[in-house]
């Protein structure tokens, strides 16, 4: 019987040591998921990532545990673990949440935003504008998430914000800016333009307006994400 093939999970973790404490490996685990290198349906062999850390199978057991309550990864019945994997349904449904929470925390955002945050705000913007030129989805991908977050901080409805990148979090392992199109990202990004501007403005009707038309067409971009190329998982498919 030819040799299983080694997770492609194992290559992305940073570990300095042996035996991490239970919250450096939770972390750890987390911040590999969140980075989109292992993608959905990766394998996260237990025994394994557990000689890696130099710990034993239950603190490894525990944190995948968390990360199952996080929405982060998923259980079969004797079929192990994998970074979890969204239907096209439950995609679409993620981003409903997250665009809820954020139209929901405009308003106070730009009420309470300081020269600081306003500073942020235009530095993730100039990142994107960077990631834009050179077409590096990867970096398109992850700059938007920060832009998104310099916009809905401001507010300190730190419960929402917490609600806010938990539901972002969930849709994160499927990497969506770095599988739409080129001419996608071009349109999203005139958007992020105008929301900056409104934002820097304290125009909340402005920021508002545009926020609801770059959600529509993110929305539409969503939708042309591919369904068969293991990205998403089936509707058919149920895990537990």
């Amino acid at each position: 019987m030819p040799p299983r093939p080694r997770s492609a999970l194992l290559a992305q973790f940073d570990v300095d040591g042996p035996g991490r404490p239970q919250q450096a490996i939770l972390d750890e685990l987390r911040r590999v998921v969140l980075s989109g290198a292992a993608p959905p349906g990766t394998a996260i062999p237990v025994g394994e990532v557990a000689d890696l850390f130099g710990v034993s199978r239950i603190p490894i057991r525990e944190a995948l545990k968390t990360l199952i309550g996080e929405g982060l990864v998923d259980h079969r019945q004797n079929g192990g673990y994998t970074v979890a994997r969204l239907t096209a349904a439950e995609l679409r449904e993620m981003y409903l949440v997250r665009e809820t929470l954020e139209t929901a925390s405009l308003t106070a955002a730009v009420a309470h935003a300081t020269a600081a945050d306003h500073a942020a705000a235009r530095a993730s913007h100039e990142r994107l504008e960077q990631a834009v030129a050179e077409n590096d989805p990867v970096a398109y991908h992850r700059e938007s998430r920060v832009f998104h977050t310099a916009l809905t901080t401001p507010s300190r409805m730190y419960r929402l914000l917490h609600m806010l990148e938990s539901a972002w979090n969930i849709t994160e392992p499927v990497q969506p800016m770095v599988h739409v199109t080129a001419d996608h990202r071009a349109v999203l990004h005139a958007d992020h333009g105008r929301m900056l501007d409104s934002f820097l403005a304290r125009d909340v009707r402005g920021l508002l307006a545009a926020t609801e038309v770059h959600n529509r067409r993110l929305d539409s971009a969503i939708e042309t994400l591919p369904v068969d190329t293991g990205l998403l998982n089936r509707e058919d498919i149920q895990f537990g």
